[in-house]
């Protein structure tokens, strides 16, 4: 049986208190750390696009929705630095955490499921990749596909200054695993949530 995994748990104002486990810090809304990546790619569209993953229908939490480029957990003992491993894991990208460019961090509380109270202490960073979609070998167990998403549009959209945007990116199929093009209508509800201080610290370094 594999052992439970353990995060470095915090009080409220990010002084460690102690470990515990995943399910634990979900359970009881025990405050705990992330790491977030945004891949911009300043080739795509007009004023640059982010990359999104689409989250696999199989996650427990926001399944089918666009989320962050790359983001994880931080495991017990890990610093911030450590958090890099995720371009590798979900994405394919061997990055040197020198190469990524720190926006700061934002305390983020969430109802995500029932019985479910995530608090995390988000390090958001942005790192900057011209690659096509075609050429990321992401990790097919959690990522169902992704897709650029037009920077100032998306800002107008988590603004509501507007209330939909098309998007064009590649999505795997289940069975075969084969990928295809695919262009969507999204609207806001279609992404997973984000705080007001989030979006400030990330479009502030956009």
């Amino acid at each position: 049986m594999p052992l439970p995994e353990m995060f470095d748990i915090f009080d409220e104002q990010m002084v460690r208190i102690g470990t515990d486990s995943r399910n634990n810090a979900h359970a009881k809304g025990l405050w705990h750390q992330t790491f977030h990546c945004w891949v911009v790619n300043p080739s795509v569209g007009k004023g640059g696009s982010l990359l999104f993953q689409l989250r696999h229908m199989s996650k427990d939490t926001f399944p089918g929705r666009l989320d962050t480029s790359c983001a994880g957990h931080l495991q017990a003992g890990e610093t911030v630095e450590d958090g890099v491993r995720e371009l590798q894991e979900e994405l394919g990208l061997a990055v040197p955490y020198e190469d990524l460019i720190y926006c700061g961090m934002a305390a983020e509380e969430s109802r995500p499921a029932p019985g479910l109270i995530d608090r995390e202490f988000s390090h958001v960073f942005l790192y900057t990749c011209d690659q096509e979609l075609e050429k990321y070998r992401f990790q097919r167990e959690e990522i169902s596909g992704l897709f650029f998403v037009n920077i100032p549009e998306f800002r107008q959209l988590v603004s509501g200054e507007t209330d939909a945007l098309t998007i064009e990116g590649i999505v795997a199929d289940e069975e075969s695993q084969h990928v295809s093009r695919e262009q969507r209508l999204v609207r806001l509800e279609d992404f997973t949530p984000n705080s007001e201080e989030y979006y400030h610290l990330l479009f502030k370094h956009l």
